[in-house]
């Protein structure tokens, strides 16, 4: 993003608050949240909300919003990519720069987990809310659902999660939950990446709210893939994770989960838009490939 279109940017912010809400009502919407290539492939941005700003080895790597947008409007031209998930900040500046338009948009919706902290699992609703993602014309809200058995701040989560789901399904609008089992290993929120761990995170997410209808699963790719997803009918998406040096295992693990029934695409954030080599736009059409 050159220095001219930055400060722009800028300048609508401070003069033009309005532009935000006549940029979504002008919106091109999809027709569907399914691409030419019968899945939905999506680019996540909603790490930052949360204090989590890492990148493989880079601590700070979303650190910088230029940075980051220059990655994820060059994400968003690729062919092939349909959709997109941040937070207000990250999804208005992307309405204001002309990049959403005819992409799948899905508000993330609880950021109060904040990383690192002590009350992570007490994940509260303190970004979108169903009716503002209904009222911006964006197709869906995401959700993180993690369930540690030993932290009472997971019922608070679970509720308000339940809640959302219903909210959205009002609006007939996607829930994305992601669920995971965690635990506090040394004091830092580790998730449970085994097959049994899954099963019992999605069974539970799957039954939050007054109706399914509505909710797709984003899950991780873990051992004994295809036994964790017998555990549901409900859509799912593929989450990328961690950046990895190995990439070439990552994309081999995606494309073994997308050949399942229920997996209907991928939401990848960090694994793309801060690659290896930092070849975006190159690991983003390998990714696309996979579908």
């Amino acid at each position: 993003m050159h220095e001219g279109r930055l400060r722009e940017l800028i300048a609508t912010r401070v003069h033009r608050p309005e532009a935000v809400a006549q940029a979504a009502a002008a919106r091109q919407r999809p027709n569907t949240v399914i691409g030419g290539h019968g899945k939905l492939m999506m680019i996540a941005a909603d790490h930052p909300a949360r204090g989590a700003l890492r990148a493989g080895d880079r601590p700070l790597a979303m650190a910088n919003r230029a940075d980051l947008l220059d990655r994820l409007c060059l994400a968003l031209s690729r062919p092939g990519v349909n959709g997109v998930l941040g937070t207000p900040d990250v999804l208005e500046d992307l309405l204001l720069l002309g990049a959403l338009e005819g992409k799948v948009v899905v508000g993330s919706m609880n950021r109060g987990g904040l990383a690192g902290t002590a009350f992570e699992i007490d994940d509260r609703f303190t970004s979108y809310d169903a009716s503002r993602i209904a009222a911006s014309g964006f197709e869906g809200g995401k959700m993180l659902v993690r369930i540690d058995p030993e932290d009472h701040g997971t019922v608070r989560t679970l509720a308000s999660c339940a809640h959302a789901i219903t909210d959205l399904a009002g609006h007939r609008l996607m829930a994305m939950v992601e669920p995971f089992i965690s635990h506090r290993v040394d004091g830092r929120v580790r998730n449970e990446l085994t097959a049994e761990a899954m099963i019992r995170a999605m069974s539970v997410a799957a039954g939050l709210g007054t109706t399914s209808a509505y909710t797709w699963l984003k899950v991780p790719v873990v051992e004994d893939m295809e036994r964790a997803l017998e555990a549901t009918t409900l859509p799912a998406l593929i989450l990328g994770g961690e950046v990895t040096d190995d990439q070439g295992a990552a994309f081999a693990s995606w494309r073994k989960a997308l050949a399942l029934p229920t997996v209907q695409g991928l939401v990848i954030g960090r694994s793309l838009l801060y690659p290896p080599g930092d070849d975006v736009a190159g690991a983003v059409d390998a990714a696309v490939g996979l579908l």
